[in-house]
């Protein structure tokens, strides 16, 4: 099979389209030949900085498509049925083996490129905003990086639970694109102080919730956006700056800061996140939610597709076709 491997660290430049065996099947495991790759955050930063296992490494850990073996222990699924999944690593190429538990069958008309971009962000936002941030209607919430899929998928997440939406992106077209997601207040942070723009709207109290995916030098001004007892909750380090913050910084306002890491929750809490991701490809196919795909390349174009993404251009997901 084909797939896009690595050998070291690097750019997007590290890429190359080789020929290697396909996974093995194993007892609990599904076969499936990938239709579209959903191009993840983590897919990024594991390029960049996560030591590969070996030679011809295969990154990514979301694809969807369609059975085409099924594991000797396996019980719920059958060749044919097709289905999103999610793995340790190996989407990047024409088959991927996953465990049968981390897969989910797609709802009868579901298109697959939709498909393939849902069970991260969409688990992600929900433990954001309500398992661990506990948002009720009437609350308020400040989301960074509001036109990156994880961002869109909290947008609407909030404005459906009733919350005021506050957004940041560093780009005025899309922050008006944003307003069609429910985003109440949108601020470009290229050139906005968003604790400043936060304070004028809530009558210098602040927001009750911050869903921070940037981190570093971002999160100790996220904690400056809240209000009393506001929980700011710390999500990833999309940019790249690991700087940490004074945790005196939560004293004054009795804040908190959580952080959301959702293979954790996924190993010790598989009923109830397996089941979220289930629903939320529901609610997608009904169109109680949306999702917004940016560009399709083709694997073999995987190198333009990762640049593109640095680029800073997409709204939405990026996808591979094998």
């Amino acid at each position: 099979m084909k797939a896009a491997v690595y050998d070291h660290n690097g750019g997007p430049e590290v890429f190359r389209l080789e020929e290697v065996p396909q996974p093995v099947c194993k007892p609990s495991d599904v076969l499936i030949r990938a239709m579209a790759i959903s191009i993840e955050g983590g897919d990024l930063m594991n390029r960049e900085s996560v030591p590969p296992t070996g030679p011809g490494h295969i990154v990514g850990y979301q694809c969807a498509g369609e059975i085409v073996e099924v594991g000797s222990e396996v019980e719920n699924r059958k060749v044919g049925q097709r289905v999103v999944c999610v793995v340790p690593s190996g989407s990047h190429a024409e088959y991927v083996a996953a465990p049968a538990a981390m897969t989910w069958v797609l709802p009868d008309g579901m298109n697959a490129d939709i498909a393939s971009t849902v069970p991260v962000v969409f688990s992600t936002a929900n433990e954001c905003l309500f398992e661990v941030g506990g948002l009720k209607a009437g609350q308020s919430v400040l989301i960074h990086g509001g036109s990156g899929a994880l961002g869109l998928a909290l947008i609407q997440r909030a404005h459906l639970a009733g919350a005021t939406v506050f957004a940041t992106s560093s780009d005025d077209a899309k922050l008006k694109r944003l307003k069609d997601y429910g985003v109440d207040v949108g601020i470009n942070n290229a050139h906005e102080d968003f604790v400043k723009v936060v304070r004028e709207h809530t009558n210098g109290k602040g927001v009750d919730l911050v869903v921070d995916s940037i981190a570093g030098k971002n999160l100790p001004l996220s904690i400056s956006s809240l209000n009393y007892k506001g929980r700011a909750i710390f999500v990833g380090v999309a940019g790249r700056d690991r700087d940490g913050f004074d945790p005196l910084a939560l004293w004054p306002n009795c804040t908190s800061v959580h952080g959301v890491f959702m293979p954790r929750s996924f190993e010790l809490e598989y009923e109830r996140c397996h089941t979220a991701v289930a629903g939320a490809l529901d609610e997608i196919n009904r169109g109680d939610l949306k999702v917004e795909i940016d560009r399709v390349f083709p694997l073999s174009d995987v190198v333009e597709a990762y640049q593109y993404i640095l680029s800073r251009k997409a709204f939405g997901r990026v996808l591979l076709h094998p």
